[in-house]
């Protein structure tokens, strides 16, 4: 029997906000969560994938779900699939949030989303957005001909009658837990999915839930907002020795692409929502088509990784597309590690989300990768190696004075961050500290981790305050 998978977070009750495409569900949802989740741009269709959080009310927590506009008759692949996702939706939440726009009261498609809810047969609240000011409630009421008991007339921009509207949903939803506060720890190892457009992120996501969690189209661009899936590894019961249960939290991005080449509006909202992923994940998916080959982007995409001191494993898609010869998966790595010298560290992984090929291997590389990310050394262990690297190659000399180095502890992880007290910070020549990197690399590992070092004063007198220190900054050098 294989590891089985489990979607977390199930048991908390679902509320799901439909409507058809640019009536503020976006809007409201990031109202709701409190921070801004959802990518938002006065354009029809920014949001594609159900968007998922744990939102809070009144001392009760439930799953939010944002959805893509509904639409009668779809007019591509992508808004068809867009629609399915609301229906699914729907069919999932114990309370539907069903939100129609003030201006726009007698849109057809309003009438074929609420005919859907009263087949339905669940609690569904008419919201109607955008009464921004009080003298423009009155409007709302012309939405009772719609058949509701009740119309809940909000903003979701200034959050004006949104409270009223939560309060209504607790009441339908089914007894549920207490808010359970900061939930970061319970999302387990967080991992980013990035890559340029059309790699194949979302198909890659896929394979790992083994399901349809988002959609896939051949279309640069279909992912725009970042969406988390937290899961569950159970192990496989007939496996010999226990295992552990292993919990992750997925996130799909939208595709980045090289700073100067982002367009301004959708694409450059997405990219921010993308790189906000970056900061709060620990392992990064860098995914690259292998049937291009290496792109200038696949690079800069890389490097916000790198820029963000994030751990990384670089994951090679469509391997099953190229011709192949006995060396091409080496000559093909050996590129990359040319193309990429910044990330000489990270482990690649050629795979392919649509067969299925070594996607299984990931999430164990993810958690070796995650062990290094968070591996603590002792300090007398450090002072050991210290004096033996030190001896191997001496500081440098800068002036007729050379750089002293006392002592060096570590300060952190996620990533590994080492502070070393020195005579003097700015005698510090990267090339030295480069060489500190790759001996420690090679005495203690850190595969697939950034590591940051901090060089600190070390005060003369005793008692007396550091004087200066030299922050950390990223380098892209060749080791």
């Amino acid at each position: 029997m294989a590891p089985q998978l489990e979607i977390l977070h199930s048991h908390l009750p679902t509320v799901a906000i439909v409507g058809r495409p640019n009536v503020g569900k976006s809007t409201l949802f990031n109202r709701i969560v409190g921070r801004r989740k959802a990518v938002v741009l006065d354009t029809a269709g920014m949001t594609r994938d159900r968007n998922f959080e744990i939102a809070e009310w009144g001392g009760r927590e439930f799953r939010l779900v944002d959805t893509g506009g509904y639409e009668t008759n779809p007019r591509d692949s992508i808004y068809e699939q867009m629609r399915v996702q609301s229906l699914i939706a729907m069919h999932e939440a114990a309370v539907v949030i069903f939100l129609v726009d003030l201006e726009e009261p007698n849109n057809p498609v309003d009438r074929d989303v609420a005919d859907l809810l009263r087949r339905a047969t669940k609690p569904a609240l008419l919201a109607v957005n955008k009464c921004d000011a009080p003298h423009r409630i009155p409007d709302s009421y012309a939405f009772y001909e719609m058949g509701h008991d009740e119309v809940f007339p909000i903003s979701a921009l200034n959050g004006s009658g949104v409270g009223d509207l939560l309060d209504r949903v607790l009441e339908h939803l089914p007894a549920g837990e207490k808010a359970r506060g900061n939930r970061r720890d319970e999302g387990g190892i967080r991992i980013a999915v990035i890559g340029r457009p059309n790699v194949g992120k979302s198909s890659l996501v896929n394979a790992l839930l083994g399901r349809e969690r988002v959609i896939v189209s051949d279309i640069p661009g279909t992912t725009r907002d970042t969406i988390d899936t937290t899961f569950r590894i159970k192990p496989d019961p007939e496996s010999e020795g226990e295992g552990e249960e292993r919990v992750y939290t997925l996130i799909d991005t939208a595709g980045l692409r090289r700073r100067g080449k982002i367009e301004p509006g959708m694409e450059k909202l997405s990219a921010l929502a993308a790189q906000t992923s970056l900061k709060r994940c620990d392992v990064a998916l860098c995914m690259i088509d292998a049937s291009e080959g290496i792109a200038e982007q696949d690079k800069h995409v890389a490097g916000f990784a790198f820029e963000a001191f994030r751990a990384c494993v670089l994951i090679v898609n469509k391997w099953d597309l190229p011709e192949k010869g006995n060396a091409t998966a080496g000559e093909f790595a050996k590129n990359l590690r040319d193309e990429m010298p910044f990330l000489q560290h990270v482990p690649i992984m050629l795979v392919s989300a649509k067969t299925g090929q070594r996607v299984h291997r990931i999430l164990e590389t993810v958690d070796r990768v995650y062990t290094e990310f968070t591996k603590e050394i002792g300090t007398p262990e450090l002072n050991r190696w210290l004096k033996e690297v030190t001896i191997r190659l001496s500081p440098p000399w800068r002036g007729g004075k050379q750089l002293r180095i006392k002592y060096v502890t570590q300060v952190g992880t996620r990533p590994p961050t080492f502070a070393f007290f020195v005579n003097n910070p700015d005698m510090i020549h990267f090339s030295y500290e480069r060489y500190l990197v790759n001996q420690l690399r090679e005495a203690y590992g850190f595969e697939g981790c950034p590591l940051r070092l901090v060089f600190k004063r070390k005060s003369r007198k005793e008692g007396e305050e550091p004087q200066a220190e030299r922050r950390p900054r990223p380098r892209r050098d060749r080791p």
